[in-house]
């Protein structure tokens, strides 16, 4: 059985991950302190990971602010959606707003322009 979570969540934790990556990186670049050119293109590299990650939580608070808000018929909790369907935030409930998917298995593959057409 696969784990899904909601497109909000998932794009959070990659920027998230970003900016680990972006430590993890500049710390590789401090053993080598005998190469000051080298040291520099690790903290660099890792500088770009972190901006990145900052771009990247811009984009989602953006997206995040034009996402619908629905309450979850599972928790009551009100959460965010993304797309025709997505997962509840809070209990993994699977969400739609589609009168076609109701009742259908949940697919994440139903967001996709190819199936929209059908």
């Amino acid at each position: 059985m696969t784990k899904y979570s909601s497109k909000i969540n998932k794009i959070r934790t990659f920027a998230l991950s970003l900016i680990f990556i972006g430590f993890i990186v500049m710390y590789i670049g401090l053993f080598f302190r005998a190469h000051p050119i080298v040291v520099s293109v690790f903290m660099v590299l890792g500088i770009l990971f972190i901006l990145f990650s900052t771009m990247v939580y811009f984009w989602i608070g953006m997206l995040s602010t034009k996402a619908v808000q629905v309450v979850c018929p599972g928790c009551g909790k009100p959460t965010k959606m993304l797309g025709r369907v997505d997962i509840c935030m809070h209990c993994n409930e699977p969400l739609t707003l589609d009168s076609e998917l109701e009742g259908k298995a949940f697919n994440k593959a139903y967001n996709r322009k190819k199936l929209q057409k059908k």
